[in-house]
């Protein structure tokens, strides 16, 4: 059973150079206990994605023009201020990018830490103290009990990034939206946390929204798998799929351009190109400039997501008409 279902998200940011479709007909479902992966470049709209859904783009200049996101009966994008606030931090939470923007410099970590059960779940504050104190230890923070009162300065990167996940566990969350968690931290470091986020969903049940750059976490990790470039999902599959029989040439380009598949030595393959200007019209693929397989008819003719199988879907037009 779905626990969250998206349809069709548009979400534009009205800016004096024009209008900038960041995401442009996005649609997905994530189910209860799942763990989704969402990848691309950087500004396929990956974030602005789940922005959206938290409510946190800001209005002006972004604007969520069309869509539904319901959670669990609820529309996420329609809701009231109120339905928000009890659904935001409590059934949905989200481990951010920078922990060090997200964690506020003038307050011990103690306070930040325990303000979801304070809001939520109206706890006296020793009992929130000792609960937040158990998260840190559970997230493998060591000497807790000093810590707990310290500044998010007299952390480390990685212990930053450990605050910022039991924050988001804290309440025990339905769904957790990790927007790249572990981009600045070392190989060893990542793989603690990513280690600690499947150990958490495995003892609380919750769905993982998991966006990344990183494949080879997007192998290990997810279920399923959102390929998305110009704000728009070119290709969605099960994990096994995507990886064994990806279909769309932007998924493909993305797999060649990993560096442990290069052979030593040897140049690193890239995809060449940019990625496009999301303030022009783009009629065609948008993926079609930088395609190695495009004709005249992917620059000027619409492409859709269509599926190939009950669990794999993808959206190129020659692919979609067999040619390749």
């Amino acid at each position: 059973m779905s626990l969250l279902t998206v349809t069709d998200l548009r979400t534009h940011f009205h800016t004096r150079t024009g209008i900038t479709r960041a995401v442009d007909g996005v649609s997905f479902s994530v189910n209860r206990g799942e763990t989704l992966g969402i990848v691309g470049e950087s500004g396929s709209g990956k974030s602005v994605t789940c922005y959206s859904l938290m409510g946190l783009v800001p209005q002006p200049p972004g604007r969520i023009v069309s869509g539904s996101a319901l959670f669990d009966g609820t529309d996420l994008l329609r809701c009231t201020p109120a339905q928000a606030r009890a659904i935001r931090g409590k059934r949905i939470a989200m481990i951010f990018q920078d922990p060090m923007t997200s964690l506020n410099p003038y307050l011990r970590i103690s306070d930040q830490l325990i303000e979801p059960l304070l809001i939520h779940e109206k706890i006296p504050k020793a009992e929130a103290l000792r609960r937040g104190l158990a998260m840190l230890e559970a997230v493998g923070i060591n000497d807790a009990a000093q810590r707990i009162h310290l500044y998010p300065h007299e952390f480390s990167g990685g212990m930053r990034q450990r605050v910022m996940i039991a924050m988001a566990l804290i309440t025990k969350p339905e769904l957790l939206i990790a927007d790249e968690p572990t981009t600045a931290l070392d190989v060893t470091v990542q793989a603690q946390i990513l280690e600690l986020i499947q150990k958490m969903q495995r003892e609380l049940g919750m769905a993982v929204i998991f966006i990344t750059h990183d494949l080879g976490v997007v192998a290990g990790l997810c279920d399923r798998v959102q390929v998305m470039y110009a704000g728009r999902i070119v290709e969605s599959a099960d994990t096994r799929t995507l990886f064994h029989a990806p279909r769309h040439p932007y998924t493909r380009a993305l797999q060649r351009s990993i560096p442990a598949l290069q052979p030593k030595g040897s140049a690193l393959r890239t995809i060449p190109g940019l990625p496009p200007d999301l303030a022009q019209p783009i009629p065609g693929c948008p993926f079609a400039p930088r395609c190695e397989h495009a004709v005249d008819r992917c620059t000027t003719t619409p492409v859709e997501l269509r599926p190939l199988s009950p669990t794999h879907a993808q959206a190129c037009l020659r692919v979609q008409s067999g040619e390749i």
